[in-house]
């Protein structure tokens, strides 16, 4: 095997890695939802859930870097953070819906958007394409938002920060709703431009 071969075999193996740190930070983060839901609907422990908001916005966050720093980079890390990043905005939003913190059309606008976006997944597989890449703007929306519902959480609290938690929660959750609104627009988009313009696969029969 010549070195392109090699270099190329390396490359393969790293995007096929599991067990890197990475990874293990977005698990983390993933078996923390549960744990927050609890906390926020049965106890009503603000204090905690605003704790595990906290930590998985910190982790997010982490992993990225620690992926670009560490080259640990992975198939499943690209698939594994974006979702866990939608399975935090959405599990949050219903909660708080749930406890009365923000108003229930948002939470649709928001939801509704990931819903819609999931019917074009077809679109790629169809064709034998990967999912299309998170851009720079939606991981700011989700960024904004990730940082807008502990401060909303926060803002619950019999604290001096609560004025200021409120103010700043709210304009994040806008700031944050626009963008992912906007980025959900773009990815539509592309999903219908792939549509129109890449052929569908076509399955072999027999052998």
């Amino acid at each position: 095997m010549d070195a392109v071969g090699q270099k190329k075999s390396g490359s393969e193996q790293a995007a096929d890695r599991i067990l890197t740190v990475p990874n293990l930070l977005s698990m983390v983060r993933l078996a923390g939802v549960p744990l927050f839901l609890y906390l926020l609907l049965g106890p009503h422990a603000d204090g905690w859930a605003l704790l595990i908001l906290m930590l998985s916005g910190f982790t997010d966050w982490a992993d990225g870097k620690l992926a670009r720093l560490l080259n640990q980079t992975s198939r499943l890390g690209a698939l594994l953070d974006p979702f866990v990043d939608r399975l935090y905005v959405i599990t949050t939003l219903i909660a708080f819906v749930l406890r009365d913190i923000i108003p229930w059309w948002v939470a649709a606008i928001l939801i509704g958007r990931d819903l819609v976006l999931a019917l074009t997944l077809p679109i790629y597989r169809r064709r034998g394409l990967p999912p299309p890449e998170v851009i720079y703007l939606g991981k700011a929306a989700t960024f904004a938002l990730m940082f807008a519902m502990p401060l909303m959480l926060a803002a619950q609290g019999d604290w001096g920060i609560a004025g200021f938690a409120h103010a700043w929660g709210y304009a994040l959750l806008i700031w944050g709703t626009v963008l992912y609104v906007w980025t959900g627009g773009l990815y539509l988009a592309k999903a219908v431009d792939v549509a129109r313009t890449v052929p569908p696969t076509v399955a072999r029969s027999g052998p």
